[in-house]
C-alpha cells in the first residue's frame, strides 16, 4: 500500500474505533488525520481533506484540544490557527483513558455505590447485594488501575505488562 492509501486506511480504522472510545467517528478521524500529518494543519485543511463542514471540524477540534490530544500551534506569518496531535502513544493513551474513566467508569461506580445498599432479608435480596458488591469491587479495581495508569510515569503500562508476560 502506498502512503496515501495507508493514511486513508488509518484514518478510517481510527474513526471506526471511535465508538469504543465513546466519541464520534468524526472526532476520531480528525485525530487520526492529525496523527498522520507531518505538519500542523488548519481547520480549512481538515475540512477539505476529510470533507466535513466547518462547524463539525471546529467542534471536534475543540473537543480534541479539551481532551489534550491536540494542541493549537502558531506559525509565524500565518493568521489562521494550526493544530497538531500529540503523537506519542505513551502520552496520548493515558489522556484517552482519563476521559473514558470520567465519562464511563465514574458514573457507574456512583450508581453501583447506591445500588449495592439494597435492603431486604430475602434470599434474592442477599444474592443481589452480593452480586452488586462483586461488580462494585471489580469496578473499583479497574478504577484504581486506571488512576495509576493516568497518573503514572510514561511507559509504565508497557513495562508492567512486559514483566507480567515474561
Amino acid at each position: 500500500m502506498n502512503y496515501d492509501e495507508t493514511r486513508e486506511e488509518f484514518i478510517q480504522v481510527w474513526g471506526s474505533l471511535a465508538s469504543s472510545w465513546g466519541v464520534s467517528k468524526t472526532m476520531a478521524s480528525i485525530h487520526a488525520y492529525l496523527l498522520s500529518s507531518a505538519e500542523p494543519k488548519t481547520t480549512d485543511d481538515i475540512m477539505s481533506d476529510l470533507q466535513i463542514s466547518r462547524g463539525n471540524a471546529n467542534m471536534n477540534v475543540r473537543a480534541l484540544v479539551d481532551w489534550g490530544l491536540v494542541r493549537k500551534v502558531s506559525i509565524a506569518g500565518e493568521r489562521m490557527d494550526h493544530y497538531e496531535a500529540d503523537k506519542d502513544v505513551h502520552s496520548f493513551a493515558p489522556k484517552i483513558a482519563r476521559e473514558r474513566r470520567k465519562r464511563e467508569l465514574e458514573p457507574i461506580i456512583e450508581q453501583l455505590k447506591s445500588l449495592r445498599k439494597v435492603e431486604g432479608r430475602t434470599a434474592e435480596a442477599k444474592e443481589l447485594k452480593k452480586t452488586l458488591g462483586g461488580i462494585y469491587d471489580f469496578a473499583m479495581l479497574g478504577d484504581q488501575f486506571l488512576r495509576r495508569y493516568i497518573q503514572g510515569e510514561k511507559g509504565w503500562l508497557t513495562r508492567t505488562l512486559s514483566k507480567l508476560l515474561k
